[in-house]
């Protein structure tokens, strides 16, 4: 399972269903790092090598460009339904060896 770091936005359902899933989620506020940039969510994850996890697509695509050697960045498209955005996550995540270096999208269905 992965270690996962949570921005500060990522819906807590959604980090509470993951962890029944056997991922270790950690969010922004509970390392005491609320209000901090991207570019410190992401050094935070890679000082504590886990892969972040976002909804904030666009501000960390750029990372990735910029700051390639990282632990994953899993961004998401924003779904209201929590059950199936969690489902979607655990499934893209199971399906890689490994997240280092790497992003990984997970796209809503469309309709």
């Amino acid at each position: 399972m992965a270690n996962l770091y949570a921005d500060e936005q990522f819906p807590l359902p959604v980090v509470k269903l993951l962890r029944t899933s056997g991922h270790n989620v950690l969010t922004v506020q509970e390392a005491g790092n609320a209000g901090g940039s991207d570019p410190d969510v992401l050094a935070f994850a890679v000082s504590n090598e886990r892969s972040v996890l976002t909804q904030n697509r666009r501000d960390f695509m750029q990372l990735h460009i910029q700051q390639p050697l990282h632990n994953g960045i899993i961004v998401c498209t924003d779904d209201k339904n929590l059950e199936r955005l969690a489902t979607r996550i655990n499934e893209a995540i199971s399906a890689e060896e490994s997240l280092k270096c790497k992003l990984i999208r997970v796209n809503r269905p469309q309709r």
